[in-house]
């Protein structure tokens, strides 16, 4: 519509007056196929606009199509494909309007370059009026991709720490929960085995039985806080303290409690100096160890070490005999425990090793980095 009206004005203001009859006639409905030809404009924008070239040079009401449909080229397709159409245009619209003056409007030859200097402006005008509008829409396009992708890196990360999340606090159970229900199974088939064992001896069993049973729902008690907490202030209030590698006397003497045949050679330089996050990875690494010996072979005596020193790091091994007929798929780890294991000391910037020995016996050794 709006095409239409700015061509029939540009009849109505032409140099030589309207034309009448079959002239009026086809200018009419030259313009009008100009005008009804840009409802396609936004499938096949270039070849509209070469199209309405061919028009606008036998129809002066198609002159306002023209312009149209080269603003929907510059504003919706690639600066290219804008600056081809231009270039079939100034050519084409510098012989029309000499054609015009000279032949059509013979008195008006004077104004020549005045006609084709405003008709190059308002080209200007169109071509830069669309190529800002798509500036524009680019602009808002890359912006929203900005901010979907900054969305989706946001949720990717929050995925990712729940997930390294979810991953520790299963390390954490695996790690205490297994050593404390290995120990309650044990003295429960110690019990089943031995109905008739003296008294005080069933009293000390049910006793780590109950002692046992006790420190598994406290531990089960801290996961479950630190998974209902909120944030970390609430969960670290009602948290015991981590184990280092001090406690390991106390692990050794509840493992030999539990009638475990365990021997602890400790050859370190300096064991003061050893950091707590470091001591509290060996410490697990002997639990996992202890607690894999008592269900894969609970007769087998076993034999802990620990050395090193500062700047030559931490070393952990745990060695037991394995039960005459075990095959190598039945090699105590390899389930879920030393997989978390892997895992904990490979992030602490250590390594892991474990399975049979050529003397027949089961070897989990880990090392840990110690800064001197």
């Amino acid at each position: 519509m709006l095409a239409a009206t700015l061509g029939v004005a540009f009849l109505l203001n032409v140099d030589g007056g309207v034309p009448t009859g079959w002239a009026l006639a086809m200018e009419l409905g030259l313009g009008l196929i100009a005008c009804l030809a840009l409802l396609v404009r936004r499938r096949w924008p270039v070849w509209l606009a070469l199209a309405e070239l061919v028009l606008m040079t036998v129809s002066v009401v198609g002159w306002a199509a023209a312009g149209a449909a080269v603003y929907t080229v510059a504003a919706h397709r690639p600066p290219r494909y804008t600056a081809a159409v231009v270039a079939c245009y100034l050519p084409a619209l510098a012989f029309y309007i000499f054609a015009f003056h000279a032949y059509a409007v013979p008195a008006a030859t004077g104004s020549f370059w005045a006609t084709l200097l405003t008709t190059l402006l308002e080209l200007a005008v169109v071509v830069g009026g669309g190529l800002l509008v798509r500036s524009r829409r680019l602009l808002m396009e890359s912006l929203r991709e900005r901010a979907h992708q900054g969305e989706e890196r946001q949720r990717l990360r929050l995925e990712e720490a729940r997930r390294q999340e979810r991953e520790r606090i299963a390390r954490e159970m695996h790690d205490v929960l297994a050593h404390r229900i290995s120990l309650l199974a044990m003295h429960a088939g110690a019990l089943e085995f031995r109905p008739d064992a003296p008294p005080a001896d069933v009293e000390r069993a049910a006793g780590v039985i109950r002692s046992c049973a006790y420190d598994a729902l406290e531990d089960l008690r801290e996961v479950i806080g630190v998974l209902r907490a909120e944030d970390g202030t609430g969960a670290e209030r009602g948290r015991r303290p981590q184990p280092v590698l001090a406690d390991l006397d106390e692990l050794v003497a509840e493992s030999r409690g539990a009638g475990m045949r365990l021997s602890l050679l400790r050859e370190l330089d300096d064991a003061a100096s050893v950091p707590a996050a470091i001591g509290r990875h060996a410490y697990r690494v002997v639990q996992e160890g202890l607690t894999n010996a008592r269900k894969h072979a609970p007769a087998a005596s076993v034999r802990v070490g620990v050395t090193g020193g500062p700047g030559e790091g931490l070393a952990v091994e745990i060695r037991n005999s394995l039960p005459p007929g075990t095959a190598a798929a039945e090699i105590p780890g390899a389930g879920a425990g030393l997989v978390g294991l892997r895992e904990r000391l490979e992030l602490a910037g250590g390594t892991i090793e474990h399975g049979r020995t050529p003397d027949g016996d089961f070897r989990l050794r880990g090392w840990l980095p110690w800064p001197g």
